[in-house]
Parts: structure tokens; C-alpha cells; sequence
């Protein structure tokens, strides 16, 4: 009997998830009778409206409450809420990605996605060596990737699938044929990231995401953990590591940027200092916040945080 209630009980979650599933599939088909504009302003303002309504909206007040201490309550509302609306944007972006893209390195016309870092972007791809691009939840990190396509560069991308198994593989089907090699996050990813690196190639990273048991640093001066991963590849590998990130712009516009090396901390006998180079990428990601503060997704629980609701 009680493998009977399992069964029924996984059966009702399955369809629970299908049926999520077959709702945003559906409102994303919807948004493809719109030119790219106009769907992208309407998923703007719908996720505006809805956003704060769900109980997530009171985990982004908290976050940007202990971020921002000297932002009085409206000002962090209004973060809030702009930040659905990129949310919103990120979803409908998906539908219009292949309109979206327009950056050809080989034309001087300005699109709607502009590049900086170009050299860096050539140099890597004509002088193969191991590196790790790194980035954070900012603006539409999804088209980093697609750039490094675009310029020939081969990047191996690790990347957290979506709970909902139906949503998943649609998801890893888009970004396979857009993005490269991907690797999904689970316990054997680093293998994967290591064995691409160990053939003298690149792996790209997003280092803003929860983790639970790894480096004690801090993040907008809350104590966090921090993911190990690259400071452990690079202590393996010597490779070279870049941030990047990506901007909106008005106009539904974008800037990729990829930054030049960054040196990291290494402790009185040389080796790397892998507590110190977590702290270093928080404070990277940290300024691109703080520049951006709208544009990065902070319904996240980055600081652990339980009781919200």
C-alpha cells in the first residue's frame, strides 16, 4: 500500500511539473506573435506586476535590505520591482534570442549587441591555452556564451538546470544549439570542467549562485559560501581567468564585456589562496551590482536566508 501512495504521489508531481511546464511553454509561444520589441516591453511589465505578488518579493526585500542599509523602503521597492521586469525580459529573451544576437565580428555596423573586449575574445581563440571566464546573474549572462560562439571560441559552460524536469530539457536543448558544450551542475561536473581545461581549453562559470558548504567570504558585507570550484581548477591547471558580464541598455539593447586577466591571491609561499580568490570574485560581482543594482535576479538565496515569508 504504501509503495501504491508513492507511486501515486510522484505520478501527481510529474504531472504538476508537465503542467507547469506546458503553461510557460505556452505563454513563451504567445510572446512569438510579437516582434522581438514589443514581447519583450509586455514580459517587462507583466512580471512587474506579478512578481510582486509572489512570496519571493519579500526574500528580495530582505536581501536588498541587508545589501543597501542606508536605502530607505521605497528606494528598495523600486529595485524590486525593476528587477522583475529584467526577469520578465530574461524569459521573453529566450523566444527572440536568435533576433536578438546580431554582433558579427566581422562588421563594423553597430547592432543591437555591442561588444567590449574584443582583442581578448581573438586572443583567446587564436592562442589556445586553459582558461575560466567567470560571470554573474546580471543582465542576460545567456548571450556570453553565444558570443564566444560567435567568435569561434570553443567554452565549455557549466550551468544549474531548472528543478522542473520538462522545463530542463527544453532548456538544454535551446542552449546546446546556441551556446556549446554544456555541463549540467551535479556532483561529476568538475570532471568535465577539468578534463576540457586539461586539453588546454575554457570553461565558462557563473560564481554568484548558492552554495552550502564551501569558502567563508562575504558579500555586500553578509557572510556568504563561496563555491571552490575555480580556485580549485586553477590551482590544478594554471589557467588564466576573465570576468564578464553582460548590460541592458535602453532600447533592448546589450554591452558584453569581457575584462582583461585578473591576478589572483596567492599566500607567502606562492600557492593560491583559494579563501581569498571567493572573496575576490564576490567583490567583483559585488561592483558590478552596485552599478547595476536592478539588473541582477536578487529573488536568489545567496545569503542562505530562511525565514522570509
Amino acid at each position: 500500500m504504501k509503495m501504491f501512495l508513492t507511486r501515486i504521489a510522484l505520478a501527481l508531481l510529474h504531472f504538476q511539473q508537465w503542467l507547469v511546464a506546458q503553461s510557460a511553454f505556452g505563454l513563451l509561444n504567445f510572446l512569438k506573435i510579437f516582434p522581438a520589441d514589443p514581447g519583450i516591453r509586455f514580459a517587462d511589465r507583466m512580471a512587474r506586476r506579478i512578481g510582486p505578488k509572489l512570496g519571493r518579493h519579500k526574500l528580495m526585500l530582505v536581501n536588498l535590505r541587508n545589501a543597501y542599509p542606508e536605502k530607505t523602503d521605497e528606494e528598495l521597492e523600486e529595485i524590486a520591482i525593476a528587477s522583475w521586469g529584467h526577469m520578465g525580459r530574461l524569459a521573453a529573451e529566450y523566444v527572440f534570442l536568435d533576433r536578438l544576437f546580431d554582433f558579427d565580428p566581422e562588421q563594423d555596423k553597430p547592432g543591437r549587441v555591442e561588444v567590449s573586449g574584443i582583442p581578448i575574445f581573438a586572443d583567446l581563440r587564436d592562442n589556445p591555452r586553459p582558461f575560466i571566464v567567470f560571470t554573474a546573474h546580471t543582465g542576460n549572462f545567456e548571450l556570453l556564451p553565444v558570443a564566444g560562439n560567435a567568435f569561434g571560441l570553443e567554452v565549455t559552460v557549466l550551468f544549474r538546470p531548472p528543478n522542473n524536469p520538462y522545463i530542463a530539457d527544453k532548456v538544454f536543448a535551446f542552449r546546446s544549439a546556441r551556446m556549446g558544450q554544456l555541463v549540467p551542475s551535479h556532483a561529476g561536473s568538475s570532471f568535465a570542467l577539468a578534463r576540457k581545461l586539461e586539453t588546454g581549453g575554457g570553461v565558462g562559470v557563473l560564481v554568484d549562485q548558492k552554495f552550502r558548504k564551501g569558502l567563508k567570504t562575504s558579500f555586500f558585507g553578509q557572510p556568504v559560501q563561496t563555491s571552490p570550484l575555480l580556485a580549485k581548477l586553477v590551482r590544478q591547471f594554471d589557467a588564466e581567468v576573465y570576468p564578464a558580464r553582460c548590460i541592458r541598455l535602453p532600447g533592448n539593447r546589450f554591452r558584453l564585456e569581457i575584462e582583461p586577466k585578473i591576478e589572483l591571491p596567492r599566500d607567502t609561499n606562492g600557492k593560491l589562496d583559494l579563501q581569498a580568490t571567493g572573496q575576490l570574485l564576490n567583490d567583483k560581482v559585488e561592483s558590478w551590482v552596485r552599478e547595476y543594482p536592478e539588473q541582477w535576479l536578487w529573488y536568489h538565496d545567496r545569503w542562505h536566508i530562511k525565514r522570509y515569508l
